[in-house]
């Protein structure tokens, strides 16, 4: 099958795009796309980037949003309501890994679902309200360590979790007591980012994505760091990264989507053949300059390696910040 898509896929381009020839070589369908938090978050962005990168291929996406158990509900959902509909895909983020291997899903694993794609990466950022007094991640961390109950930080996920990890190895390179560190836990990024409107947390540990997106749509919101090796492109080329100011920590959060443990072989191939022409496309980099991510085109084997170094970093990183 393999062999069939990559000819059929290599004569269209000859006298068509890849959008037209992915077209007539998958069936079209109708896609739901799970969202496991409520809208404005990693998840949602991530549904609506699979939707944006199937547009004119025949395959249209509707997200539906299910928010529960950081992900768990979700999880459960698709393994006992839809666990051979190839048309129902959850979105992940590094997060759910985490959540999986520390065994936040109960006695959930990786093998429990298929894992069909990485669409990009995103990276972990720091972000606060605009009229926030902190002009700099070193600011802001200043007055946790000062008043580390006054200054409280949000993220998904929850106490143990991987943006609660984040805002602990931060805190420990600066010498600030984690059992003192004021963090609350919310379903997703758009949580975390409606509490920081209202005033209920200080910052939000959010992704870089999510953020700068909250902020095209008007958002009165400032990123103060983000957590890559070097600054990203477009809108978020002025926000310094953690590194340059002092708080060496790179986090790179994958995005994706996984599927059914019962989908047919035949239709997982379908996806990634998909999938993979549509990712390694021209206009997918634009797309992904629009969504504020960075490429990251994961299927199959890759894949696979990557969520088990991904697995472990989450053991290693849980036993060195004490976490059960």
């Amino acid at each position: 099958m393999a062999h069939r898509y990559a000819v059929h896929v290599w004569l269209c381009s000859i006298v068509m795009t890849v959008w037209a020839c992915l077209a007539q070589a998958a069936p079209p369908r109708a896609v739901t796309c799970i969202a496991p938090a409520q809208p404005g978050g990693g998840f949602d962005l991530t549904c609506r980037l699979l939707a944006d990168a199937l547009n004119g291929t025949g395959i249209t996406v509707k997200s539906r949003f299910m928010p529960g158990g950081v992900g768990a509900v979700a999880f459960n959902a698709i393994i006992n309501q839809t666990p051979a509909d190839p048309a129902t895909v959850v979105a992940f983020s590094e997060g759910s890994i985490y959540n999986l291997s520390l065994g936040h899903y109960g006695a959930r694993d990786m093998g429990d679902v298929r894992w069909l794609a990485a669409l990009a990466v995103d990276y972990g950022a720091v972000v606060v309200r605009a009229d926030a007094p902190w002009a700099t991640l070193p600011d802001l961390l200043a007055a946790v360590k000062a008043e580390p109950q006054r200054v409280a930080l949000g993220g998904g996920g929850m106490i143990g979790g991987q943006d609660w990890m984040r805002a602990a190895t931060m805190a420990q390179m600066l010498g600030i007591d984690i059992a003192q560190m004021r963090f609350v836990a919310f379903e997703g990024g758009g949580g975390c980012i409606e509490a920081l409107a209202a005033g209920f947390v200080q910052a939000c540990l959010n992704d870089a994505g999510d953020s700068q997106t909250a902020i095209d749509d008007g958002q009165p919101l400032k990123l103060l760091a983000i957590h890559s090796a070097n600054r990203l492109s477009g809108a978020l080329a002025a926000v310094p990264t953690a590194r340059e100011q002092g708080v060496p920590l790179d986090w790179p959060v994958l995005r994706g989507i996984y599927t059914g443990p019962q989908v047919a072989d035949a239709d997982v191939e379908d996806w990634r053949q998909v999938l993979n022409a549509v990712l390694t496309s021209p206009a997918y980099a634009d797309l992904l300059a629009t969504h504020h991510l960075e490429p990251m085109p994961l299927t199959g084997p890759a894949l696979e390696e990557r969520l088990a170094q991904l697995s472990q970093d989450a053991r290693t990183r849980a036993v060195q910040l004490g976490v059960p």
